[in-house]
């Protein structure tokens, strides 16, 4: 069993275009995508197109639901444009999926946390703003009560992969199209990944363990920079055209 893992697009359909040559130049064709596909100042309809006629699973990111549960005025900078650029039936796409489920009996797949959308997993944020490794005690308790021996997360635009000590996985494939931001929860803190590559994880089941391989795609960054930046976002245009807010 072989597949790839795509999660935090945020609209970037330039790098989304290039991770999916790159998947299929690896001879793969199943997919799954852990959310967060469409906000961001960039292009949400061009991303949707591209999705929308895909064989891909598909679960909600909490920037997706953010487009479906709340009026426009009250959305933040990142979701207004997505949503007036979508049209109604774009919207009900986005609707039908859930904000979890399992893939193949075998991995369990969401976007931040089983239960909350909001929640970092894998890292943790200290009240001076850095940004950790969460503990494994945390990182457990988070993954009570799943089965399946791999389970995938996204959220924190960071690619990690945890062991835990009863021998499960847990993978976040790191961001397709947002190589960094700025964020005031739990603690004001930025996350940077270093450089702008589209990033993807692929996950292979060999002699019954999982294995991940994460894979920087280059694309067109600086492409996507100067739209961000003619769009008012500043500091998304630096981490696109670096992978750094700073």
């Amino acid at each position: 069993m072989r597949f790839a893992a795509i999660a935090d697009i945020h609209g970037n359909y330039l790098a989304l275009e290039a991770v999916l040559a790159d998947i299929r130049a690896q001879g793969i064709t199943d997919i799954v995508n852990l959310g967060d596909m469409l906000s961001g100042p960039l292009d949400a309809r061009r991303t949707i197109e591209i999705l929308m006629p895909l064989e891909i699973l598909h679960v909600l990111g909490n920037h997706d639901r953010y487009l479906l549960d709340r009026a426009p005025e009250k959305m933040g900078s990142w979701d207004r444009p997505a949503h007036a650029a979508l049209d109604a039936s774009q919207l009900d796409w986005l609707r039908a999926h859930p904000m979890a489920r399992v893939f193949r009996d075998q991995v369990f797949l969401c976007h931040a946390t089983p239960d909350n959308d909001e929640v970092y997993w894998l890292d943790i944020v200290h009240p001076d703003g850095t940004v950790a490794l969460s503990p494994l005690d945390r990182i457990e308790q988070f993954a009570q009560g799943i089965a399946q021996p791999l389970i995938l997360c996204a959220h924190t635009h960071l690619a990690r992969a945890v062991r835990l000590r009863d021998g499960r996985m847990i993978v976040n494939p790191g961001s397709v199209g947002s190589p960094g931001y700025r964020d005031v929860h739990p603690f004001p803190h930025v996350i940077e990944a270093g450089t702008p590559h589209a990033r993807y994880a692929i996950l292979e089941l060999v002699d019954a363990s999982w294995r991940v391989t994460f894979r920087n795609i280059a694309y067109d960054h600086q492409t996507m920079a100067t739209l961000a930046r003619r769009n008012n976002q500043p500091e998304l245009a630096n981490a696109l055209a670096t992978g750094w807010i700073r």
